[in-house]
């Protein structure tokens, strides 16, 4: 592997603040999610505020295994900015490429995108959690908030 495959990854292709809400979320997630536990607790913390109990926690572990496949299958290091960048990094807007389009119903384009993060065996399995991380997070962004942003401790401020 060469030594700028990190800046491939990582390139900056976009901004947050002028993405729709979901989108931007999705890609919050994702960065908290690969900061470790105490990230990935608040991902859980959103998805039990968002959506009633069992449906929570179906809904939290699809977005698990979607990122765990991903991370374990990636053809190399997936790369991401820090949760407070307001910037949108190559690797995120593929993932959220791929979240956004089988989420609109296009699997079969949804499983070419995911192959330029993980081998073809992956492309299809990848293509379906991604629909349904998909079709949860925009249902919880069309839905009115239970919680004011000002007290919800997953909001995060980039600027």
């Amino acid at each position: 592997m060469r030594s700028d495959h990190h800046a491939r990854g990582g390139a900056a292709i976009g901004v947050l603040n002028r993405m729709d809400s979901w989108e931007s979320n999705l890609v919050i997630n994702l960065r908290l999610w690969c900061d470790g536990p105490r990230g990935q607790s608040q991902v859980w913390r959103e998805y039990r505020q968002s959506l009633p109990g069992a449906e929570a926690r179906n809904e939290c572990e699809a977005f698990e295994i979607l990122l765990r496949t991903v991370i374990s299958s990636a053809q190399r290091p997936l790369v991401r900015h820090d949760v407070g960048c307001p910037c949108l990094g190559a690797d995120e807007g593929i993932f959220l490429h791929l979240v956004r389009t089988a989420s609109a119903g296009y699997l079969n384009d949804a499983a070419l995108i995911g192959t330029l993060m993980v081998g073809p065996a992956h492309a299809e399995h990848i293509a379906l959690l991604a629909a349904q991380v998909g079709v949860c997070i925009r249902q919880i962004h069309d839905r009115p908030a239970e919680y004011p942003p000002e007290t919800s401790s997953t909001v995060v401020r980039l600027h």
